[in-house]
């Protein structure tokens, strides 16, 4: 009855056509009223999730004229499609208080220039993020999501906060944040893992890092300014993925010392920092991670002309003719790219392995970005996902897998092709 009553809410909130749509390909396992049914953690799960990446966008566009204007409706609609699990910004850096003790409700940012954002905000907005996380993360619940805690860490035009430089500063923001969704009893067997910063050691806002990672740049500088640091002799200062050795040993102490941290106050989670290609597998120590999310991208296998470009519209150009040596490129280096793509996502199961967790992706599969224009289609940007979510289903650890970096509703031209995500994430979830 409780059940039958909730759906006959939902018809009656979001209207019978939004509804069905969810009926009918939502994953009945994975529905759970809560309190009803505890849900399996990653390592556990026998088929992967098909997990899209919302960001920080599902926060930033939530304004009138927002794709995320309506948030139970846009759920809906990514169910629909298949999907399964979300990885989002849960904003630590300010759901915590700022360096000097205060906690701010309300933050504004401020938008920069016409030229459309692929992520995040198309238009200067205020946004409450203790508040929205109130709100959003029951609605994942309630339709059927299960939810990757995730932060990038940055600012966002919001202006200046300590936080950002603060030593400790993600430490505590994350520690304050998990608090405060554990006193809402938002922190349950509905999170899968917890990403502590975004694709580290490289694109992420977390300043303080950044600054300490620049200062051991010169060694010898180093050691005159910090005479006190404690630094083997026997350290090998070649580089490794642009950075010496004495740059890896601060990355490496960081990331587990962080996790192992945070772990120690809330055990009952996977926790990881997410990866990219640009930061090799053999130069990072991963043996505090729960579980691996490794970004990858054809891009990364070949030099795509233009695919940069065209992730940026210039207006003033004909773009006809670069799109179509882009799609030349694509038709004659695929079957090369995809050798590299399967050696990509084998080495981050085998990785996964040697350290006894689960792995994943949440972005990739064709390019980092792409824009919806007239002269331009998605569907070089769909047969990538075609080829590496088969890939990727050839390993068992492989838990969570995106169709791409675009399933938002702001990316018009691939959100509407609900046949292919429908396709896609079956292919996934099988």
């Amino acid at each position: 009855m409780e059940r039958r009553n909730f759906l006959k809410n939902v018809t009656l909130g979001t209207g019978s056509l939004l509804t069905m749509p969810y009926l009918q390909h939502a994953d009945a396992a994975e529905f759970a009223i809560p309190g009803k049914k505890l849900k399996l953690p990653l390592h556990k799960l026998k088929k992967p999730l098909a997990i899209a990446m919302w960001d920080f966008s599902w926060l930033l566009r939530h304004h009138r004229y927002g794709e995320f204007e309506n948030w139970e409706k846009v759920l809906n609609e990514l169910a629909e499609r298949g999907y399964n699990a979300i990885r989002l910004d849960v904003f630590p850096q300010y759901v915590a208080a700022d360096s000097d003790g205060k906690i701010t409700e309300e933050f504004r940012s401020v938008k920069s220039g016409w030229a459309p954002a692929k992520w995040g905000n198309d238009y200067t907005m205020s946004f409450r993020p203790r508040e929205a996380l109130l709100e959003f993360i029951p609605l994942c619940r309630k339709y059927g999501f299960r939810v990757a805690l995730s932060s990038w860490f940055t600012n966002h035009n919001t202006g200046s906060r300590g936080i950002f430089t603060e030593e400790g500063g993600a430490l505590r923001g994350w520690t304050e944040t998990l608090t405060f969704l554990k006193q809402h009893n938002l922190l349950d067997d509905n999170v899968i893992y917890i990403d502590l910063l975004n694709e580290y050691p490289k694109y992420h806002g977390y300043d303080w890092f950044k600054m300490e990672m620049n200062k051991r740049g010169d060694v010898d500088q180093f050691k005159l300014n910090n005479p006190t640091a404690f630094i083997p002799d026997n350290l090998d200062m070649g580089k490794v993925a642009g950075y010496n050795s004495l740059q890896q040993k601060f990355m490496h102490d960081f990331g587990n010392n962080l996790i192992a941290k945070i772990k120690k106050r809330f055990p009952d989670y996977p926790y990881q920092m997410s990866l990219t290609y640009t930061t090799p597998l053999d130069s990072i120590d991963i043996s505090e991670f729960g579980t691996l999310d490794s970004h990858l991208w054809f891009t990364a296998a070949a030099d795509i002309p233009h695919w940069r470009s065209l992730a940026g519209i210039d207006q003033s150009k004909d773009n006809r003719p670069q799109f179509q040596e882009l799609m030349n490129f694509w038709e004659a280096k695929k079957p090369e790219m995809t050798i590299w793509m399967d050696k990509a996502i084998t080495a981050v199961s085998n990785k996964a392995k040697q350290n006894k967790i689960t792995c994943g992706n949440t972005e990739g599969w064709g390019p980092v970005g792409w824009l919806d224009h007239p002269e331009l289609n998605w569907n070089w940007v769909k047969e990538a996902a075609d080829i590496a979510v088969v890939l990727a289903k050839k390993h068992e650890n492989y838990k969570y897998i995106c169709s791409s970096n675009f399933t938002h509703p702001q990316f018009k031209g691939i959100w509407e092709d609900i046949k292919w995500h429908r396709k896609i994430t079956s292919l996934i979830k099988e």
